[in-house]
């Protein structure tokens, strides 16, 4: 997790605040900048889960790498070497995204995705507590605790990879031997021709602030802390895992009755948590002692994080929603790869805000939220 294990083992292996900042922007604009290239190429298969598969086991390599560096390496040379294995992680998700969306939609009826996508947060839910309480358990300030983790996820990357070979996909369109450079150029003039996608994106790009947010709510509570960094590590992972699992159902039944009303209720929600979460500093050094500005930060982070579910479940069954065949695969690596710019510029700027104020960059990201509620009240049903 870019949200908190991460920058959790950062703080352990001495890497400076910065590289924090860098770990949301790089894990998703990693992952989304190339999807204009990777949707041209699969266009050409008639059949694309192979290409999941094979992006599953690129993950688990990348987080194993990862487990190894913190072996090894300390302070900018490992977050260093840690951010280059997270863009490969991130490019090997780029092919998962832009398939797992065309499966959904030829394998699964219109009124159930939102469901699906909730139910496979509840179940990641489920399994991230566990995690947590095992943390609890045995919450010794050591990096090994940290290793055992990336070990944990790289085994559950390959196994996903082998559940996913079992999907029955139907055969579905495909586009014959166009190149996927060709494919990309074409497919940008569809943010010019299309009013709805032009719309979607921006509100997209708005409401990206409920992902951003979630490590500057983890450097608050360390930053205010005066306990055990692995038992608080245990009880936000524990948390962000009862986030998805209380939520994720919920959101996904919402979402297939109006997924619209979900993006926007959520936008609205997150511009409150983050402008809450800006005032915790202040009240840190004025009001309250530091374990509470901790237990705060970690209420907030339970909010944000069963905010971000629905953001994540509102917009995805959106876009699904929004078209079909090879068209829901244009629109899908278009908007994902306009999100993977704006993430990365936006993502270095709020870094850079955040080494010297973590208020003002909590501020900005309320903001954008809440300018995602103006601009999206204009989206139609889809």
């Amino acid at each position: 997790s870019t949200k908190i294990v991460l920058p959790w083992l950062f703080s352990g292996l001495g890497v400076p605040t910065f590289f924090t900042g860098l770990l949301v922007p790089l894990r998703e604009s990693g992952s989304l900048l190339p999807q204009l290239l990777v949707g041209g190429a699969v266009r050409r298969y008639a059949r694309r889960k192979g290409f999941f598969v094979a992006g599953c086991v690129l993950q688990a390599s990348a987080v194993a790498g990862m487990a190894l560096v913190a072996l090894f390496y300390r302070g900018s040379t490992a977050g260093w070497l840690i951010l280059a294995l997270l863009v490969l992680f991130s490019l090997a998700r780029a092919l998962c995204s832009v398939v797992a969306k065309d499966v959904l939609g030829k394998t699964i009826p219109k009124k159930q995705r939102g469901r699906i996508g909730g139910y496979s947060a509840s179940a990641a839910g489920l399994i991230t507590i566990g995690i947590g309480l095992a943390l609890l358990l045995d919450w010794r300030a050591d990096n090994g605790q940290y290793i055992a983790l990336l070990v944990l996820a790289a085994s559950c990357w390959l196994a996903a990879a082998l559940i996913y070979a079992t999907v029955q996909e139907p055969r579905g369109e495909s586009s014959g031997s166009a190149s996927a450079v060709r494919n990309a150029l074409a497919n940008l003039a569809l943010l010019k021709d299309d009013a709805l996608l032009r719309r979607f994106v921006i509100v997209r790009g708005l409401m990206m602030s409920s992902g951003l947010a979630a490590p500057f709510f983890i450097l608050l509570a360390r930053d205010a802390s005066t306990g055990s960094a692995l038992l608080e590590l245990g009880l936000f992972v524990a948390l962000g895992g009862l986030a998805g699992l209380v939520s994720g159902p919920l959101w996904g039944k919402l979402a297939d009755r109006s997924s619209r009303r979900v993006m926007l209720h959520t936008a609205a929600a997150n511009a409150l948590v983050c402008a809450l979460a800006s005032a915790l500093p202040f009240l840190g050094g004025q009001v309250f002692g530091g374990q509470a500005v901790v237990a705060l930060a970690m209420a907030l982070f339970f909010i944000l994080s069963l905010v971000h579910q629905g953001v994540r479940l509102g917009r995805k069954t959106y876009l699904v929603n929004l078209a079909q065949g090879n068209r829901r695969t244009d629109y899908v690596s278009v908007s994902n790869t306009v999100i993977g710019i704006l993430l990365l510029v936006v993502g270095f700027a709020a870094a850079l805000v955040a080494q010297y104020s973590l208020t003002a960059v909590l501020l900005l990201l309320a903001l954008s939220s809440a300018l995602a509620v103006l601009v999206g009240r204009s989206m139609p049903e889809a």
